[in-house]
């Protein structure tokens, strides 16, 4: 393949992905359920970009980022890396993509080892993929830490004699060790207090510009995806109902469940009025998906034609791609 073409395709692409997971029943007579918890996904992410992936807990996002990675199996569809399906990988292959896709942990000190040193943590992708000597692999932690803002004298400490941020702070080197391509964060500041969030937020900035990154964004806090994310994609149980960039999302959202999660957004300034979009009770179950539309039961613009017929994602304007009957109703 030339290097034209390769240029040309994404680094990162999903097709129709869908994760299905079977449940036992109460009982031996009981039939099985089946949770939905991703179902029928797709998007591009190019080299450098930062996509976004937004929506209440329990919608599918951390299960669809594994399934990004390859972590986890789908049910079916597929997922591509730089034109490359994970279902045609062989071991050496898939072992040489590994070093290109790395994850960023909600949970940082889970993430880590609390026997191993911080040196030891950061140097393990190294010695595990055989990069460099001892020597050249003991530097490029000294470098990691250096670009994440740590000092060395943390080298030999453990995870415990850390704090929230700085083990975060690991986690991240730990997954630049090794240069990768594309990082898929899962809700990588919400454990952390608010400003060590915005010293976090603004190292991931500083750190793809640095060292050309892709980033899978996921998180539901929707300022933080608002500062650092250039495209969006809206999930609601399973399903991705709205995509755009980050700024014409948040200006004209043109989903009902896109306009009620940017109107919850909190305005610091009290002076200024906003119109808030309730929703009311909880999303259905996935493994009860409503009829029709999935966001029926929950909107206020319901029609007849959502409870009887699933919209699809739809072009409703340039760039912008919507799971609404109605969403045109929104782009005047």
């Amino acid at each position: 393949m030339s290097d034209a073409r390769t240029d040309d395709l994404p680094l990162l692409e999903v097709r129709d992905l869908v994760r299905h997971f079977r449940l036992r029943g109460k009982s031996i007579f009981s039939k099985p359920s089946v949770v939905r918890a991703v179902d029928g996904i797709s998007f591009q992410l190019r080299a450098g970009e930062t996509l976004g992936i937004v929506g209440e807990s329990g919608c599918g996002k951390s299960t669809m980022g594994r399934l990004a990675l390859g972590m986890d199996d789908p049910t079916s569809g597929d997922v591509r890396f730089e034109g490359r399906s994970f279902s045609d990988h062989s071991i050496q292959a898939w072992r040489k993509d590994r070093c290109n896709m790395q994850m960023i942990f909600q949970d940082s000190y889970g993430a880590l080892d609390p026997r191993m040193s911080v040196a030891r943590q950061i140097r393990e992708p190294l010695d595990i993929h055989g990069i460099g000597s001892i020597a050249d692999r003991d530097k490029q932690v000294d470098e990691m830490l250096d670009a994440v803002g740590l000092s060395r004298v943390v080298r030999e400490r453990f995870p415990h004699e850390l704090s929230g941020g700085q083990q975060q702070r690991v986690v991240i080197a730990r997954a630049l060790v090794l240069r990768p391509k594309l990082i898929v964060c899962d809700e990588p500041v919400s454990a952390l207090d608010v400003s060590v969030q915005a010293q976090v937020v603004n190292l991931l900035a500083k750190l793809q510009e640095q060292f050309q990154l892709a980033y899978l964004f996921i998180s539901h806090d929707l300022g933080i995806v608002r500062h650092i994310c250039e495209r969006v994609a809206v999930m609601y149980l399973g399903k991705i109902v709205e995509t755009a960039d980050c700024r014409t999302l948040f200006d004209k959202p043109l989903h009902p469940y896109s306009r009620a999660l940017i109107s919850a957004i909190p305005i610091p300034d009290p002076d200024i009025q906003t119109d808030r979009l309730i929703l009311e009770g909880d999303p259905p179950s996935p493994v009860d998906i409503p009829s029709g539309c999935r966001f029926h039961t929950r909107c206020a613009f319901a029609e007849a034609k959502c409870r009887n017929e699933e919209p699809q994602l739809r072009l409703v304007e340039d760039g912008r791609h919507a799971a609404c009957h109605f969403a045109e109703r929104w782009t005047s």
